[in-house]
Parts: structure tokens; sequence; C-alpha cells
């Protein structure tokens, strides 16, 4: 079993805009450490986290990265996330793994929508959060600090400070007197201990009467700031030069909460259709409770899954069940992960990070355990839907097999990365959360798996629905000697409106009937045909929903009424009664945070009106930014990243996420029917 125990794991998640100097920082770490010989540099493609070969082509994180290292008597697990807006579900997916996450910022790029996006995130899944502001030699800290408190409230305080110029770094907690680079130390000192003895009234009483707390009073209730988000520390640091990363790490040893201190994750126990939320205490010897909150392949080690274990102990001879499952897994080996390198261990204690080899049953997002009379669930944090799409055929003939294996292992490993294959166009399409996305998932079908593929944009993916009632009829009879086929169906459909989520929902299937009019056991066969049109179409080709069809009446013949006859029959009745009942075609519309230099702001509302979008608000952010918020049509946007671009001189910043369906313009509607041509029915 591991040498450290559950009270000396710290577990934390390094977020940030890309650029930041996230990878360097926890480079940095590691050889303070000992756990590296050297620093390496991303430049040189050096370094521990992105050692994939794409990373190094790239030049920046395609993925998350997990590391450990043991520094003052703590077992530190660290996870260096992407930080482009077009792989943020792997920053998202990290989070449930740890007990704190560390944005990093720096001066010269400040605060951008993914940055807010993660600490939003953070916040409402009460994860205990920490700002490091990165570079304080080159840019400048001291209005970065004042953007972040303006951007994340006046809980973000430093607990730390540069000085001599941003050569080295003094501590607020443990100093109360001296200079820095951002003024008297004692102020900082005093803003600190404000906010930390607000969560303790004895404390408090006790800082009013004496006018001092020993550091050592306001460790726990340091962390129970922390846990509670009335304190969001920030440190300062310069990782080229390793200035401040040796104090940071005695800080995070020092003040950052344990896992049994931290905010537990939120797991459920599930029995049949109810279920309960699970007391977890990160017992070693309690229930095994262990999340798989990231999956990748190795090239020689082969399908890893990266679990993080919250209560319990997973040891590599237990036979853990995954979610619902009856049976067992046989896990064979467990190991620890140091960036692609792994480590065979005998176990994981509560807390703990730890990886599972060739294992088939383990998906992303499963949850292992061993509770008895029911199984565990993870209220995971939703990742963003992949909306930007490429439609791909392999360049060889014979390429599909091996595109299809590609891709699924691809999936696998990417929750934000999708395969579908449209039947009513022919084409597959990939999607994902941006160009830069996509482009990386072509590199790795090439570089990884040997398969080339030629690309387009794929058609718009429309849905089609109806806003209104009608009737529809059709009788179906064919005579071709011998038995023949008879089948009569009367059905109405009607809108059926999405949840109070805004969900939407397919096909609400009614039997009307009554006297026997069309016999139960074609019922099916009815359905089956409508449930046809709803794939394919009725108007233009398009899948359709929020449809509710009742059948009411019919007709059958004792001999020659068959199923064939009957689904015919409702296929045909169903599309009548859709033509009638005023159909519309709806296109997919996206979210957008936009955020750039205020004089730009008349530039995005004009190119947002042209796209058919609309501005719902715009907020002033820290840096003479604006954030405005929008929605359009993704067919309109689909290429934004390119347009912004060249509007802003390379100054704005985007991020972009499903939002709803809206019926399209009478013109663009009528041009797509018209191009529909509907095969015959192959009776």
């Amino acid at each position: 079993m591991p040498k450290h125990t559950t009270e000396q794991i710290r577990n934390i998640a390094f977020v940030g805009p890309s650029g930041s100097g996230k990878t360097t920082i926890v480079e940095t770490m590691l050889h303070n450490t000992g756990a590296t010989g050297r620093v390496g540099t991303v430049e040189d493609g050096t370094t521990v986290c992105d050692s994939s070969d794409l990373e190094k082509k790239f030049g920046h994180s395609l993925d998350s990265a997990v590391v450990h290292m043991n520094h003052d008597g703590c077992h530190i697990n660290i996870i260096d996330t992407p930080g482009r807006a077009d792989f943020l579900g792997m920053a998202i997916s990290a989070l449930p793994a740890v007990e704190a996450m560390v944005l990093v910022l720096d001066p010269d790029t400040g605060i951008d929508p993914v940055a807010r996006r993660l600490m939003k995130l953070a916040g409402e899944r009460n994860l205990p959060r920490a700002i490091m502001i990165n570079k304080m030699n080159t840019g400048d800290p001291a209005t970065l600090l004042e953007h972040v408190k303006e951007t994340f409230g006046s809980e973000c305080v430093p607990i730390n400070l540069p000085t001599d110029g941003g050569s080295a770094v003094v501590r607020c907690l443990q100093e109360t007197q001296g200079d820095s680079d951002l003024g008297d130390v004692a102020s900082f000192h005093t803003a600190l201990v404000d906010q930390i003895v607000e969560v303790d009234e004895a404390l408090m009483e006790k800082y009013l009467e004496e006018g001092e707390i020993a550091p050592d009073e306001l460790l726990a209730p340091f962390k129970r700031a922390m846990c509670e988000g009335h304190l969001v520390p920030v440190a300062f640091c310069s990782a080229r030069q390793n200035v401040g990363l040796k104090k940071f790490l005695d800080q995070i040893a020092y003040l950052f909460p344990n896992p049994t201190e931290g905010n537990f994750r939120p797991i459920e126990k599930v029995v049949g259709d109810e279920s309960e939320a699970l007391e977890l205490t990160g017992d070693a010897g309690g229930d095994l409770i262990g999340h798989v909150f990231k999956v990748a392949s190795d090239p020689f080690v082969g399908k890893l899954s990266y679990v993080r274990v919250h209560n319990g102990t997973l040891k590599a001879s237990e036979q853990p069940r995954v979610d619902d499952g009856k049976k067992g897994v046989r896990l064979g080996h467990v190991f620890q992960p140091q960036g692609r390198e792994t480590t065979e261990v005998e176990g994981a204690v509560p807390g703990d990070i730890c990886c599972l080899a060739k294992i088939d049953d383990i998906h992303f997002d499963s949850v292992l355990h061993d509770i008895s009379g029911g199984h565990a669930r993870m209220n995971s944090i939703p990742l963003p839907k992949p909306m930007y799409g490429l439609a791909i055929e392999p360049t060889n003939k014979g390429g599909e097999t091996k595109l299809g294996e590609a891709t699924s292992k691809m999936m696998a490993e990417d929750p934000t990365f999708h395969l579908e294959r449209v039947a009513t166009t022919g084409e597959q399409v990939i999607r994902g959360l941006g160009e830069l996305h996509l482009r990386a998932k072509l590199e790795q079908l090439k570089e990884q798996f040997g398969v080339e593929v030629d690309t387009h944009p794929p058609k718009v993916a429309y849905k089609e629905t109806i806003q209104g009632n009608a009737e529809g009829h059709h009788r179906h009879k064919k005579q071709s000697g011998g038995s023949g086929q008879f089948g009569e169906v009367y059905l109405r459909v009607e809108p059926v409106a999405e949840d109070t989520e805004g969900i939407s929902k397919g096909l609400l299937f009614v039997d009307d009937t009554f006297g026997g009019s069309v016999p139960k056991q074609f019922m099916p066969a009815i359905e089956k045909g409508i449930r046809r049109v709803m794939t394919e179409g009725a108007i233009a080709g398009y899948p359709m929903q929020n449809i509710k069809v009742s059948v009411y009446d019919g007709k059958h013949h004792p001999v020659d009424s068959k199923e064939v006859a009957f689904m015919t029959a409702g296929r045909r009745a169903f599309i009548e009664a859709v033509q009638k009942a005023k159909p519309v075609l709806l296109e997919p519309y996206v979210k957008l945070e936009i955020t750039v230099p205020q004089d730009f702001i008349g530039d995005i509302s004009s190119d947002m009106s042209g796209r058919r979008g609309r501005i719902q608000g715009t907020d002033m952010v820290a840096g003479n930014q604006v954030c405005v918020q929008a929605e359009a049509p993704l067919s309109e946007v689909m290429i934004y990243a390119n347009q912004l671009k060249s509007m802003t001189g390379g100054a704005g910043s985007y991020s972009m996420e499903y939002s709803h369906d809206e019926q399209t313009p009478p013109n663009v509607q009528a041009d797509v029917v018209k191009a529909f041509k509907p095969q015959d029915d192959e009776d």
C-alpha cells in the first residue's frame, strides 16, 4: 500500500488560459521536490505533462496530465489541464477528482472567458479555488490583482506578494512587516486575517480583543474559509525563474485542504428508481467509491482508466462493480501515474489518484464500488456539447473499418468528441468544441492510427417538427397473386412541448383505437413506420422531434393484413398529417460569450446582426474589456474564431455552447424543402 495516508494527500487541478504557464509551473514544482532531475520546457518538448507527439508538435497541452510529488510530508497530486476553449472539456472533467482548483493567470493576457467559466463552475460545485499570477517579473501584477478582485470578488486575497522587482516573494500570513512591490506587507496581512476570521466567531472575538492571531491558529479557519468559498487565496510566482514556487509548495502542504477536509463530491446510492446522497467520510475501511475522470490510450500499456478514490481502499486484488453492473471486474494491476509514465503499486487509499489498465468495462465517468443493495452514481459536471462539425470520409478505399475503430477509441478518451452518421445526408460528421479541437483529432487519426480522411463542411443539422394539429389517413392495398397486403390507418398529430429544462422530446405514440378496428398485434408495426419517418424526416429529410401521434381508427383484413402493410400505412398516414400540421424546420442556436476591448463593441454588434444573431447583454469587465452575451445560428458562426480575430486584430476571445433549436426563416425553409428528394417506399 502507499506510504502516505489520506490526511497527507493534496489534490489540485491547474487550469487557466493557454500560455499562462501552467505546464511550466508544474514542471518546476516537480523539479523542486526532486520528482525529476531537470526542468523540461514546452518549447523543447521535454516536459512531463505535454509528453505526446501531438502536444510537442502543437506546442501546448491537448489533454490533461496527472503527476505527483512529495513535499514537507505531503503527497501532492496535480492535474495539469489544457487552456484553450477547444479543450475545455478536459479541464472540466478533472474538477471532480480534486479538493482545490488553481487558476493560473498571465498579466499580459489577463482574464479570458475560459477563466471566468471555470471559476464559476468550481464555485457552483463548492470546489475550493485559488489563483496564481504567473510571470510577475515581466507584466503588471498589481493591475491584474485589481482585475481579479473586480471579476471574482473581494474574497480574492493575496497569500504572498512579489518583492525586489519580482525576484522574490514574501508571505502575507506569516509575515506582518516589510515592503513588497505592491505595498506595505502589514496591510495585506491584515486583509488576509480579516477575511479568515469571519468564518469563526470565537476567533473573530479574540482577534478584536487582542489585535493579532498566531498563524497556527489560522490554519483550520483558513481551510474552512476556502471550502466555504469565503476565501480565494492569490499567489504570485515566476515559473521560468523558479521564484515563489517553493513557498507555494509550502502553502499547499500547510494551508490547502486534504481529502477529509475538503468538500466531498456529490455521489448518490441508487436503488431501483430511488436515489439518496452518500455520506462519504474518506474511511479506508469503508465501502469503495472510485470515480473515473479520465480515459487514455498508452501505446505500450493500452487503455488506461484514471480513478480518483473517494472512499474505501482500491487494491489490485479487488473485484469492484462498475456502475450498475451485477458482476465485479478483475483489476489485476494498479498504477500510479507520472505524466505518460506509470509505476505499479499495491493499491490506493481514500483521496488518492491511480490508473487501471486494459479493462474494457470501465468508461469515462464510471463509478467503481462495492456497496450492497444498489449502485453508486457521480453527479458530474455537465460537459460542453460538441457543436463544431466536419464531414469526413476515408481517403483510401477500405478505410471505413480502421476509421470506425480509431474514432471509437478517441471518443472513449475525449467525451467532447463525437462521431455521428447522418442517415438522411449519408455523411459521417465528427464534432468537437472548435476548429483547433478537430484539427488535433484529424492529426491524431493520421499520426496515431494511420487513417487519412478528406473533410468538408457538413450540412446544417436541421430538425423537423410541427406547429399545429392535423389528421392523416392511408389505405395500403397490394395484390400480386395469392395472399396480398392490406392495412388502413387513421391518425392525428399534435405538437408536444419541451420539458421544463428545454430538453426536446421525440415521438409520443398513443393507441386510441377501440372495438378492434386495428388488432393490437399490428400496433407496433404502425409505430415502426412512424418512427422511420421520425428518423428520415417528412418534409426535408431531417430527424423530427416533439410530436404526439394518436392512432384512432383503421381497418384490417383477416387474411391479407400483415405487419408490412400496417407499417407502410402508418408511415404514409403520418407523412400526410405532418404536411397538413404547419411543419417547420428548426436549426441549432448557440450562446456566445465574446470578450473584446471596449472600442470594438460596435463592430461586434453589427457583425452579429448580419449573422442573424441577437445581443442578449453586455457587461464591463476588468481591463477596459466588454463581455458580450449573444445568441446566433450555429451555421453562421462555425468559423467565428478567424472572423473575430480579423475584426479585433487578435484582441478578442469567445466561448460557445449549444443553446436551443429555433425555427428557420421561411426563405431558408423553402430552399431546403425544395432540395429534398424523398425515396420511394420499398415494400
